[in-house]
């Protein structure tokens, strides 16, 4: 393995880390690129990408370019044999992606060409995939149609959520890399070219998809809301207030005179609200102006049954 091997990675959240600390831990990373710094809160403070956070760390040189299409100078002088990008979130012009020996290459979470875009990992649940995974693949101009180097696929877990999704592609993507380099540096790849036949996206997730419509299919809620939490997080308004939904289960009851999303029922562990072929029961919420919890402490401090006969998204 060639230890010297100079690498720059371009990467931004929280997905990118175990990437980046997997090439710390076995390369020489030459410098890192980010998002440029955002302010956030009341306060407005400073905030620094979990990748930047890792760069300091490990005093390795850190770029943030507003716009790469017109800053790119300062990666053309450092003279990377190998890029490696992960959720970095702009376009990487053509004179970048021709820079390095060993090209540039990316991880991506879905299974290309599959789920192309910024948001596989939420799409794939939301969507109900039996399976995801990660691809490495060339970088092109074109948002994630490169040639696959690597791929490997992991079976969702049906009460997988988002974040826990996030979490183990995020460390199958550090091993799936570290198993590719190698064989990519000592030309043992054939790279695959993906059918366009093929493609599906996954675009970054809109408010309007964030709202829970009780009127479909109880799975396709279900899906919804554990494909959406932690982050963003379901929502539906309840007495026009919005209310947070962060988990739920599937009932097997179904009750034809309740109209949908109507509170027919408090369980030992939620609320159950019509669907259009059943019921789904929200077990942990969020009122607007409270803490996330789960709903069967909610209740403590409030009576479960005065939600009954209320409507969800009620005009």
């Amino acid at each position: 393995m060639k230890k010297d091997l100079r690498i720059i990675f371009m990467g931004t959240p929280e997905f990118s880390v175990p990437v980046l600390e997997g090439l710390i831990e076995n390369y020489k990373v030459i410098g890192v690129v980010t998002q440029p710094d955002k302010k956030v809160g009341r306060k407005q403070e400073i905030k620094f990408s979990p990748v930047k956070e890792v760069a300091i760390k490990n005093q390795i040189p850190v770029f943030q370019p507003q716009r790469i299409k017109k800053e790119y100078q300062e990666i053309l002088d450092l003279k990377p044999d190998l890029i490696v990008t992960c959720a970095y979130g702009q376009i990487i012009p053509k004179i970048i992606l021709d820079l390095p020996k060993y090209h540039c290459i990316n991880v991506h979470a879905s299974l290309l060409p599959k789920l192309r875009g910024g948001a596989p990992i939420h799409k794939a649940i939301i969507n109900n995939y039996p399976r995801t995974g990660i691809t490495i693949m060339y970088m092109v101009e074109k948002m994630d149609a490169g040639d696959i180097l690597a791929q490997r696929e992991t079976i969702i877990k049906k009460e997988e959520n988002v974040g826990m999704l996030h979490d183990r592609l995020s460390k199958m993507g550090k091993e799936l890399l570290l198993d590719t380099i190698p064989n990519l540096i000592y030309g043992k790849i054939t790279p695959i070219k993906q059918q366009e036949s093929e493609v599906t996206y996954a675009w970054n997730i809109t408010r309007e998809e964030e709202k829970v419509d009780f009127s479909k299919h109880t799975i396709d809620i279900y899906n919804q809301i554990r494909g959406l939490s932690p982050h963003p997080g379901a929502y539906a308004t309840l007495e026009g207030k919005i209310v947070k939904i962060y988990a739920s289960r599937i009932s097997e009851s179904f009750f034809t005179t309740r109209k949908d999303g109507e509170i027919g029922k408090v369980y030992e562990d939620g609320i159950g609200v019509s669907t259009k072929d059943g019921e789904i029961i929200l077990t942990e919420i969020q009122f607007e102006g409270k803490k996330k919890m789960a709903v069967k402490d909610y209740f403590h401090g409030y009576n479960g049954e005065k939600l009954i006969g209320k409507i969800f998204n009620e005009e």
